[in-house]
């Protein structure tokens, strides 16, 4: 197994899954003593949309309402819903795993191990979306502190942004909202209004929410935003 992990062909993979545990290892010993390092380098990670605020006296026409590329790659990658840090360990894990596991099948059917520019462009495809949905699943499951439930319930009234498909009654899609401590949260979002729709990119005033549905109404409404 020692040559295996250690043969040049695979030492990408077996450097990644080093890094991962160095990393799972660094953030434990941070935790023990009082700072986590997941904390640290989520502090780290700067915001890609200016500040929002329905009560200021802003001009919504001259924003602009088209998220950039990287905003659209980290929201696919879930940054924001879970810690920078966690979803990189797990980026690292299924890496290496996968790298691994496709050169011992290379391994087993041709007898050699395959060349490592012929493995990583199909393993990072791979990895994606199953990176992807284990970083979803720990959003939905792992546990939120109180300072993290504190935010989502102050979040009634703040201008979010439409980051996935189009948001119509009765069919929610997901948006970005910034709270009062500066934190990105995804979350679901419908009109409040019948025969309204919101499109990627368009501005929304959360103004309701029901379950974990938030009913939000144009950001252009003046009327709600000088209340």
């Amino acid at each position: 197994m020692l040559i295996f992990l250690t043969a040049t062909p695979n030492m990408v993979y077996t450097v990644a899954l080093a890094v991962m545990l160095l990393i799972v290892l660094l953030e434990v010993v941070s935790v023990a003593l009082g700072a986590g390092l997941s904390d640290l380098v989520d502090s780290l990670i700067p915001e890609f949309d200016a500040d929002l605020d329905v009560e200021a006296d802003a001009d919504f026409d001259a924003l602009d309402a088209s998220p950039t590329a990287l905003d659209r790659v980290l929201n696919w990658f879930r940054i924001g819903e879970v810690p920078v840090l966690m979803l990189f360990v797990v980026a690292l894990s299924v890496f290496g795993l996968f790298g691994l596991t496709l050169q011992s099948v290379a391994q087993a059917v041709t007898g050699k191990l395959l060349p490592p520019v012929l493995t990583i462009i199909p393993v990072c495809i791979i990895s994606m979306p199953v990176i992807r949905v284990l970083a979803g699943l720990m959003g939905k499951y792992m546990p939120k502190d109180e300072t993290y439930i504190a935010s989502e319930k102050s979040l009634m009234g703040r201008v979010a942004t439409i980051t996935a498909g189009t948001a119509s009654p009765g069919s929610p899609t997901q948006a970005k909202v910034r709270d009062e401590f500066k934190q990105t949260h995804y979350i679901m979002v419908e009109p409040d209004i019948s025969d309204t729709s919101f499109s990627i990119g368009d501005k929304v005033i959360l103004v309701n929410q029901a379950g974990t549905v938030y009913q939000v109404i144009d950001g252009k409404n003046k009327a709600f935003s000088d209340n």
